[in-house]
């Protein structure tokens, strides 16, 4: 990679951290890179009804269809004054760049875009090459990707989210589990006329932190975390609450189903009913309405499944020699600890999935959040060496 082609890398990273791009606002940064996209060579550009942007770098003959991946939708700023740089000024200081998004994850997707052209300037594979730009995974991991994958059929799938420039083959799925206990209101004077919903879910709760967490030796615990609690009504107003709501974070290992994930929690719903017939609860997967830039309307449960290559598949071999291959001889294989849009590539579409992009997890959503120079170089570089090795 030359020089100029370097100035270009960073300079397409610092116009897409200037474009802000809160989840469901992304239709300035697609319309930046549809320009760039098609200034840059790419052979074919389009956007999906979801909003999702596709590049292509046709191949030259029978090879295999490589996707690479990086969503480009951000989180919020929470508190602009938290904030010793610009967020979206995208300054350079130091070796980096700052600005929301820089390392979560637009600096990895100008990786991509910029890595997809010198392939095609050095010599096309004969595999397909795309880029994908896809919207709304912050809150709904791998809703967008699907429409993506449904389109173009990709045999092997990368997801730019980042790995200290490691080879990720897998990840922690994630399940939002709602649960509700029912009562009967009453005034609090008279409580003993009602049915306490908030005392059945403490009930619930104390029996669910018993269950056992499952565990993988790569992937870790699939713990399962209390994460909200609502009484209703609320305020009470001197009213015994006839329900209560609260919100538990599971976190999965491979083979995990929704049936199995909440058979545990039913099973001490129905224990508790047995001994008490006033006790009444509902537990089930949390589900949301997507609504894109593009007015798509749809869908969405919220449950993410992990997925796990094997350490010795000749595709994790030869992804690991072609990141070797350009200096980075310390890379090793790892896992991310958090949601990616591999849960539907590779946990639900069951596509061989790999994970590699430049910056490190905990730079994400951070106040004055940033990608070092370098390191996203050094992705470009390693995104054109997989291109190579696995569009064959």
């Amino acid at each position: 990679m030359n020089k100029q082609r370097k100035n270009q890398l960073i300079d397409l990273c610092v116009r897409m951290i200037q474009t802000p791009s809160v989840t469901g606002k992304e239709k300035d940064l697609i319309e930046l890179l549809r320009r760039e996209m098609s200034l840059l060579g790419f052979d074919e550009v389009q956007t999906d009804s979801v909003g999702n942007i596709i590049g292509k770098i046709s191949g030259s003959g029978s090879g295999k269809t490589i996707l690479f991946d990086g969503h480009l939708d951000t989180v919020s700023i929470a508190n602009r004054k938290s904030w010793t740089k610009e967020p979206f000024g995208a300054e350079i200081s130091e070796g980096k760049i700052f600005g929301r998004g820089s390392s979560d994850m637009k600096g990895a997707l100008a990786a991509m875009i910029i890595a997809a052209v010198e392939v095609k300037e050095s010599g096309r594979t004969a595999g397909d090459i795309y880029v994908s730009g896809t919207v709304f995974e912050e809150i709904a991991e791998g809703y967008a990707l699907e429409s993506v994958i449904k389109k173009i059929s990709p045999d092997i799938v990368i997801i730019g989210e980042a790995t200290e420039l490691n080879l990720n083959i897998g990840q922690r799925g994630r399940a939002e589990i709602v649960i509700n206990t029912y009562g009967v209101p009453a005034h609090s004077s008279n409580p003993e006329i009602g049915v306490n919903a908030v005392y059945h879910m403490l009930k619930l709760i104390d029996e669910i932190r018993k269950i056992p967490e499952p565990s993988c030796p790569y992937l870790g615990s699939g713990n399962l975390v209390l994460t909200d609690i609502i009484s209703s009504p609320f305020p009470g107003a001197s009213v015994i609450p006839e329900a209560c709501t609260a919100t538990f974070d599971r976190r999965l290992l491979t083979g995990e189903t929704i049936e199995l994930v909440l058979k545990p929690i039913q099973e001490i719903i129905d224990k508790l009913y047995t001994e008490d017939t006033t006790f009444k609860a509902q537990v089930d997967i949390a589900a949301m309405n997507v609504s894109t830039y593009t007015k798509h309307i749809g869908r969405h449960t919220r449950f993410a499944p992990a997925w796990l290559l094997d350490r010795e598949d000749d595709l994790v071999h030869s992804a690991l020699d072609a990141i070797h291959s350009i200096g980075l001889e310390d890379a090793a294989l790892g896992t991310y600890s958090f949601c990616t849009n591999g849960s539907c590539s590779a946990g639900v579409l069951g596509i061989p999935t790999l994970g590699f992009g430049p910056s490190r997890e905990n730079q994400a959503h951070t106040i004055d959040e940033y990608i070092v120079i370098e390191e996203l170089e050094k992705a470009c570089k390693g995104y054109m060496a997989l291109a190579k090795a696995l569009a064959v």
